[in-house]
């Protein structure tokens, strides 16, 4: 009978922990979307520390890399390789500014927010290129819509 209790309670402690393992988001990298051309979709993820997110090449020509100065002090930058999927778990709570080289100017632009962002200012004040500059005054304005409506 003490067997059978401790496999049940074994049994219940893996159920509990498997419920609090960390979440994974897909990102596509595409050529056309619903916000129009060269895009990550979707563009604007929430996630917590600790989640991971897979920028998946489903369109060729494309890669996912942090923007320099669009991360939060001391965050490891990343940058995946044309053409391959990249697998990036976010650790540190804060926004994360991705681009995909080659279409940087197009507006091929992600943003990323971890938990409670402390550095959305300084993410805001990286000078952008082309219509990236753009794309992200949209992501931030649905950033800052977000935190309305949860309010």
């Amino acid at each position: 009978m003490r067997r059978c209790l401790e496999a049940a309670a074994f049994a219940a402690a893996m159920a509990i922990a498997g419920g609090a393992t960390a979440a994974e988001v897909e990102v596509k990298m595409l050529n056309k979307g619903a916000e129009g051309v060269m895009v990550f979709e979707p563009a604007l993820v929430r996630i917590a520390p600790g989640d991971t997110v897979k920028f998946v090449s489903t369109d060729k020509g494309h890669n996912a890399e942090t923007i320099k100065g669009m991360l939060p002090d001391g965050a490891a930058s990343f940058a995946g390789k044309t053409n391959e999927d990249v697998t990036v778990k976010f650790d540190q709570a804060g926004i994360y500014g991705i681009k995909c080289t080659p279409h940087y100017g197009m507006g091929m632009v992600a943003l990323v927010a971890v938990g409670t962002p402390a550095n959305e200012e300084q993410a805001k004040a990286v000078p952008q290129v082309g219509k990236a500059k753009q794309v992200f005054a949209i992501l931030f304005d649905r950033l800052a819509a977000h935190k309305t409506a949860a309010k």
